[in-house]
Parts: C-alpha cells; sequence; structure tokens
C-alpha cells in the first residue's frame, strides 16, 4: 500500500506533549507516515523517539523549525503531507477523511477548521472553515483562513515553495500565500481537524520582545513579497489590497511599540493601497490616528503605559 500522507512534525523540546501528537496521527485506516525532525533537544526527546518504531526520526543540530520541516519534506513518500507542531493534535479519522476528498476532487490542499484546547485538551473554541470564493483574498486577510496545519497538501504541489529560513517567524504565512499564489485546486472538509494547543510554555518562534518585533517586521516584508509577486503578475486587484489593508494596520500598532518610523511607513502602505480604508475594529484608534497623526498617537499611547 503506497503511502496516503506524510505528517511532518519538527520538535525541540516538547517530550511533554509529542507523544500525544504522535499518538493522535495514527487513528486512520489509509496509509500515513509520521516524519518526526528533532532540533537538538536537551529534553530527552532523541531517546525517546529511538525506542519508537512505527516513525521515521530524524536529529539535528538547532537550525530551526523551517531546515527541520524542509528536511521532512524532502524525505517524506506520501502523496499528500500535513505540517504539524508537536504541541497540537489531530482530530479522531481526519487524515482519512482528508484523503478521500483529495482523491474525489483532485485536490491540490484539502482545507478544515480548528479548535483550539488547553494544555488538559480541554476544548477553550472552535473556528469553523469560512467559505470563499477567492483562496488568496482568504489568506491575505478577507475573512479567516483556518491554520495551515489543518490542511493537507499535495506533495507534487509543493515542489517549488520549501519553508523559508529566512523568513523563520513566520514561515507558515509566507508558506501559505506562495501556495496560494498558485491558484490550487481546493477541496474541503467541513469538521474541525486540527486541536490546536494554547500553552504557556516555550513556543518554537513566538517568545520575548526582540523575537515579536522580528516576527512583525517579517509580516510586513511578506506582504511587501506577495503584493509584488502579484503587481508583476497583473494580478493585484482592488479586491486584493483591501484583504490586505486590515492586516496591515493593525501590524503597523503592533510595530509602533518598538519602532515607529517602519509602522509609519506601513500605516501610509495601507492608505496608499486603500485610500478609503477605515478600521471597523478599533474605531478609537483609527479616530486618534485621524486627529493627531499616526506618529503623535503612538507616542503618547507609549507615553501612557510607560
Amino acid at each position: 500500500m503506497s503511502t496516503a500522507v506524510s505528517i511532518i512534525i519538527p520538535t525541540y523540546n516538547r517530550l511533554w506533549s509529542l507523544p500525544k501528537t504522535i499518538a493522535s496521527c495514527k487513528q486512520n485506516t489509509v496509509k500515513v507516515e509520521v516524519i518526526v525532525i528533532d532540533d537538538g533537544s536537551t529534553d530527552g526527546t532523541w531517546e525517546w523517539l529511538q525506542s519508537q518504531t512505527d516513525i521515521i526520526a530524524i536529529k539535528q543540530q538547532n537550525l530551526g523549525k523551517c531546515w527541520a520541516v524542509n528536511k521532512g519534506f524532502n524525505i517524506a513518500s506520501g502523496e499528500y503531507v500535513r505540517f504539524l507542531d508537536s504541541d497540537d493534535m489531530l482530530a479522531d479519522n481526519a487524515n482519512d477523511e482528508q484523503y478521500h476528498i483529495a482523491r474525489q476532487t483532485d485536490a491540490d490542499i484539502v482545507t478544515a477548521g480548528y479548535k483550539t484546547i488547553d494544555i488538559n485538551d480541554k476544548t477553550i473554541g472552535e473556528t469553523k472553515w469560512t467559505y470563499c470564493d477567492d483562496f488568496i483574498a482568504q489568506q491575505l486577510g478577507e475573512c479567516d483562513g483556518s491554520h495551515y496545519s489543518a490542511f493537507i497538501f499535495k506533495k507534487s504541489f509543493l515542489a517549488d515553495i520549501p519553508h523559508r529560513p529566512d523568513f523563520a517567524f513566520r514561515d507558515d504565512r509566507l508558506f501559505i500565500l506562495e501556495v496560494a499564489l498558485k491558484d490550487p485546486i481546493i477541496g474541503i472538509y467541513d469538521k474541525p481537524v486540527l486541536l490546536h494547543r494554547i500553552h504557556s510554555n516555550e513556543r518554537l518562534q513566538v517568545t520575548g520582545d526582540i523575537k515579536a518585533s522580528v516576527q512583525n517586521y517579517q509580516h510586513y516584508l511578506i506582504y511587501k513579497r506577495i503584493l509584488t509577486e502579484l503587481e508583476m503578475t497583473g494580478r493585484l486587484t482592488d479586491r486584493y489590497k483591501k484583504a490586505s489593508v486590515n492586516t496591515l494596520w493593525h501590524l503597523a500598532h503592533w510595530m509602533a511599540k518598538s519602532h515607529i518610523a517602519d509602522a509609519h511607513t506601513i500605516y501610509k502602505w495601507v492608505y496608499e493601497l486603500d485610500p478609503q480604508f477605515v478600521s471597523a475594529e478599533n474605531k478609537l484608534l483609527a479616530s486618534l490616528y485621524k486627529n493627531l497623526g499616526f506618529v503623535v498617537t503612538e507616542r503618547l499611547l507609549k507615553l501612557k503605559k510607560g
């Protein structure tokens, strides 16, 4: 039997959650291979992995998630692949159901929604898949785009789209946008697939003020890169501009905490993309920006918090 789905799991010091993550990948009738890449863990992860007989385990020095995921992708034998964090889990039968849809529709991606869970596996909330007639607009921010670990991807479709280490703090965002730009055939599984864990333990990507600043700046560069690509190929429509600006408006506010000049550049870009943009989520802040100016408002907010 050929492998239907390869599940690629990068991990670093997650022995507290990894066994549950792996166990959740095995509720299948189709053939699934689990590939775990230990990114230089020091908590006994590698020793535990060596005792397992039904997974593929790879060890590397601490290079980061992107290097780990790409290494796993290169050896994956599945027709489809899934990228799963080692503190998350899958719902029962997720691989079976999504793979069957993939074969029925010849989909390049099969999407789904997700649930958030706490450290004790208790459900906190559920985000259902949002139906949208344009995957690019959806992933740019027009509506909720779910979580890419809830998706399976046709491996051959991803041949020229790696996880990019130069965008390591926002690699999944760039990845899914690059996928969207290839106009994939979408299949939809209308149930939650991913159990995304919210916890206070160390995360792979978001910890500390410096990393948060880098993450925000990389997020900005990703939008510059994707919108430039759309413009160069004649596809930068008003819809895509409007889909982007709400994310960029919030990004400007987040970045202003540490880099106000760059934040102001993003804020001005919002109104170059959509001169009529009005934030529907934070009308008070938008009013302050309009009446006092972006820079003055953000400096006053910083003084108030300080």
